[in-house]
């Protein structure tokens, strides 16, 4: 391969080197972007399939002792109980997994997580992405 063959192959935007970016680099950078966003188009769908919304209805009763109180406040430590029905699926897996493996540290819903299997969470999940029963009724 000559000297100018070789220059067309290797020759990249003069744009992605000003900006510290190595060909390599960048395009690992630009694949990486692509799979975080369709991990959760692929993702979501695959466990969902797998879930039962009226398992789900059953599992999350216990949650509604704080979570389904408005304007409910926890004691220790002391902040407002969020909001969890409507919730994004992706987050309320993410948040009962980090739960149930230790990496998030609230002491009773880190009790509640390490009660749970993954299917467990799964349903819960998949309920909780709902309108509330309140909400749906008022939106008829």
């Amino acid at each position: 391969m000559g000297r100018a063959a070789a220059a067309r192959v290797t020759r990249k935007s003069p744009s992605l080197y000003l900006s510290g970016f190595s060909p390599g680099t960048f395009q690992m950078r630009r694949a990486l972007a692509r799979f975080a966003l369709l991990l959760p188009i692929v993702a979501t769908p695959a466990l969902a399939a797998e879930a039962n919304l009226e398992d789900g209805k059953v599992k999350v009763y216990t949650c509604t002792g704080c979570h389904g109180i408005p304007n409910y406040k926890n004691v220790y430590p002391h902040y407002s109980v969020p909001k969890i029905h409507n919730q994004n699926y992706a987050y309320i897996v993410s948040a009962l997994t980090s739960y149930k493996n230790g990496e998030r540290s609230h002491p009773t819903m880190r009790a509640q997580g390490e009660s749970m299997t993954e299917q467990d969470i799964i349903d819960i999940a998949t309920y909780l992405s709902q309108p509330a029963p309140a909400e749906a009724a008022g939106a008829r």
